[in-house]
This record gives C-alpha cells, sequence and structure tokens, in this order.
C-alpha cells in the first residue's frame, strides 16, 4: 500500500509539473482515489514543500511560484533585528483604547511582543501564536478566531475565521506580506490567508503593511491588495525609487526605521 501511495503521490507530481495545477475533482478520476486519500496526498506532498494547496481544496505545483513558502520556524531568525526595529515603530502608532488587527508573520509576533506591555488596547489575530504571546499580559485584551490552522504560520483560516472577524471592527490592522511591489502591491503564498487578510482589511480603518526589505520587489501567488489600499507601510530600508513614487501617488505613508517619512 505504502508503495502504491508513493507511486500516486509521483504521478501527481508528474501532473503538476507538466500542467501547473490540479482540483480535487481532477485529482480523484486521474488517479482513481477517494477524496479523503486525493486531501491527504496533497497535504504529504506540501509537508514536503513540492506542492501549496489552493482553496478548493486542489494544489499548484511549487515551481510555478515565486520561490519556497518558509515556514515560521525558518524565518523567525532571518534579518532579526531589522524586524524588531520594524516592530518596534510599528506598535509606535497603536494608542491606549486602539483595537489593533494582527495577522500571522515573523514580524507581527514581534509587533505583539512590543504590546505586551502595553494597556488598554485589544488585539485581534488570527494567529494562535501570537495569541498564547500576548496571553502573558494582563493588561492586553485578546480575540483569537476560529478556523482551520496552516502549521506553517500558525495562522487560522477559512470560514470559521471569516465569520469572527467579519463581527469585528478594528482601528489599525498589521498585516505581514511574503512580497510587495509597485505594479501587483501585497501579496501571500497561501490563498487561505490572503483571504482572511482581506477581510481584516475590509474591517479595519486603516491597514499597515510590516517588510523587511527582502519582502520589496517580489511578488507571490494571491494578491491581498493594491498599494493605494494600505495606510502605511513600515520597513527596515528605503524602498525603491518605483515603490515610493507609486505609494506617494496613492497617499500611502512610507516609514522606514532610522530614516525619514513619505
Amino acid at each position: 500500500m505504502a508503495r502504491n501511495k508513493l507511486q500516486r503521490q509521483q504521478q501527481v507530481l508528474g501532473y503538476l509539473e507538466r500542467y501547473g495545477s490540479i482540483s480535487l475533482q481532477e485529482m480523484t478520476e486521474r488517479f482513481e482515489c477517494s477524496e479523503a486519500t486525493a486531501r491527504r496526498d496533497l497535504e504529504e506532498l506540501e509537508s514536503s514543500g513540492r506542492v501549496i494547496r489552493t482553496l478548493g481544496g486542489g494544489a499548484k505545483y511549487e515551481s510555478h511560484l515565486t520561490g519556497r513558502e518558509i515556514s515560521f520556524y525558518e524565518k523567525q531568525h532571518a534579518l532579526y533585528a531589522e524586524k524588531e526595529a520594524i516592530a518596534r515603530k510599528a506598535a509606535s502608532m497603536v494608542e491606549e483604547g486602539d483595537v489593533v488587527g494582527l495577522t500571522g508573520g515573523t514580524t507581527t509576533f514581534l509587533i505583539a511582543k512590543a504590546l505586551k506591555k502595553r494597556k488598554n488596547i485589544t488585539v485581534v489575530t488570527n494567529a494562535v501564536n501570537i495569541a498564547m504571546e500576548l496571553s502573558e499580559s494582563d493588561a492586553v485584551q485578546v480575540v483569537l478566531t476560529g478556523g482551520v490552522l496552516r502549521n506553517k504560520s500558525f495562522e487560522l483560516c477559512g470560514p470559521l475565521a471569516e465569520q469572527t472577524v467579519s463581527a469585528l471592527n478594528i482601528h489599525t490592522m498589521f498585516m505581514g506580506l511574503d512580497g510587495i511591489t509597485a505594479e501587483q502591491g501585497v501579496s501571500t503564498y497561501s490563498e487561505l490567508e490572503a483571504n482572511i487578510a482581506k477581510l481584516l482589511m475590509r474591517r479595519s480603518a486603516k491597514t499597515v503593511a510590516v517588510f523587511d526589505h527582502s519582502k520589496i520587489g517580489r511578488a507571490s501567488l494571491f494578491h491581498v491588495a493594491d498599494l493605494s489600499e494600505l495606510y502605511a507601510c513600515v520597513t527596515d530600508k528605503e524602498p525603491s525609487a518605483s515603490l515610493r513614487q507609486s505609494a506617494e501617488q496613492s497617499g500611502v505613508r512610507m516609514l522606514w526605521t532610522g530614516g525619514t517619512e513619505q
């Protein structure tokens, strides 16, 4: 049975390499397996880093994307000092009484750490690790959405998460991302995370994108928002001229640590 499963998964990879994507229905019909088996196969292939799941239950081949999705543990120490500086600058934008939204991500996790000593604020998040970090503070109220856990980011996604968020009003939402360009705006590797981020934006008075310089000029698979939909961006280095110009034209504040503000 294990050999049959391995053979089937190799055939699925061959199909994805040729065609780029496969739906759950296509997989059950082409490979003569149950839906439950198809889901397990795709989950195992996603865990191996070779495919990325899509919202309908299917998958896309990893080589069709801009790079591999990296887990939280893999990237938490990359550019750590830069992310800490971004987090401090972002946290300085929060005032007493604010309702703050935090998506998952290594930079937003550091924003949560920076907010732990603050008083009379509420944090709405769909990231389990952020909620656990803030649970140590008696002065910060935490609202954690329900949903299905993505183990690479610790984010809760799907209908349960979206149902919770749709009933909330957020003052400022800090959004992590996997890529940002002047032309394609904000993007991420996961369709599920893109969907919950969009809803968080709709429920927020203003959205602040937080990212280190390695994300600039990169476009990931799923679009989250145009640059013009943001209130501000906080990063660690002066962005490219094209990104700064596009932000200026859209009325988006562009801030970077140790630098000036546009």
